[in-house]
């Protein structure tokens, strides 16, 4: 049975990661990469607690700069997607303090094209994939995914 996720929050996560990877690479700062990347999977492992929504449901929600979009949906697809995200900065990351720039602003370009499309185009490829896993009898879940 489905739940209800607010779609507001996920794209208002979608543009928090854009905007703050884009500043990263614009200004050549490794820590904000590590940075969003550690967000992403604090959020993943334990959604209550990602950054991104706390800002949006006790900051931006209650002031009524960004309404709810509440849509019968499943958040362990958005969970999976987002802890991908993760892994691509954290590869990121190692890359950039490895002194392969090219490979680790090329990791993190994907995560902000990956979050633009979803953004934009509502196509979540993690979320994609999340599905062909489980049809193909994969089942990826985490027990704090339940409890987001």
């Amino acid at each position: 049975m489905a739940r209800k996720v607010d779609h507001t929050a996920l794209r208002f996560n979608q543009a928090c990661i854009i905007t703050l990877l884009v500043l990263a690479f614009l200004l050549d700062q490794v820590w904000l990469v590590a940075l969003v990347g550690a967000i992403m999977l604090v959020g993943t492992l334990w959604p209550r607690a990602g950054l991104f929504k706390l800002i949006y449901s006790r900051l931006l929600k209650p002031a009524g700069l960004l309404k709810p979009h509440l849509v019968e949906d499943e958040p362990q697809p958005h969970l999976f997607a987002q802890g991908v995200g993760a892994l691509f900065l954290l590869a990121s990351t190692l890359a950039l303090v490895s002194q392969a720039a090219v490979l680790g602003w090329l990791l993190a370009g994907i995560v902000v094209v990956l979050a633009a499309v979803n953004l934009f185009l509502h196509f979540c490829l993690g979320c994609f994939i999340y599905y062909q896993l489980a049809r193909r009898g994969i089942h990826i879940e985490l027990a704090a995914w339940r409890a987001g």
